[in-house]
């Protein structure tokens, strides 16, 4: 069994930029040499998330319309009370989508479906600087 882990740098420009981040992580694993296995993703940060969508400008925009009804800006946050930040609700967006998402791959190929693709969201108030851990587990 073989591990691989490399990084993405992702320049984000603030709250609700959602970035098709697919042919990065394909690429990765097809420079691994790793032809069968999972590669995990895992983004360091508790304002940012990962997922997979159908990357189309009709649920670019609904995606932060879904996260503003469930975790709206406008309702008091405890965590505001603490930090004076104004993020709370990036928190708790960032822990229902969560920091990580495993994907299959076999023939360095992602065993994606055909309109789904690899999205990273950040959810933090200000344009941000992230680090994707990006690792490639498989023979």
């Amino acid at each position: 069994m073989a591990v691989t882990t490399k990084t993405i740098t992702i320049k984000s420009k603030g709250e609700n930029d959602i970035l098709d981040i697919t042919q990065q992580v394909a690429k990765i694993v097809q420079e691994s040499k790793i032809r069968n296995g999972n590669v995990t993703l895992f983004v360091s940060g508790s304002t940012a998330s990962l997922t997979t969508i159908e990357y189309e400008p009709g649920l670019i925009k609904d995606f932060p319309k879904m996260l503003a009804r469930i975790a709206p800006t406008d309702i008091e946050y405890d965590h505001e009370k603490m930090w004076h930040d104004g993020n709370g609700h990036s928190h708790v967006r960032a822990s229902l989508l969560g920091p990580s998402l495993t994907i299959p791959f076999k023939d360095n190929q992602l065993l994606l479906g055909t309109w789904q693709q690899i999205v990273f969201v950040e959810l933090d108030t200000r344009s941000r600087e992230r680090n994707l851990v990006v690792q490639i587990l498989g023979e």
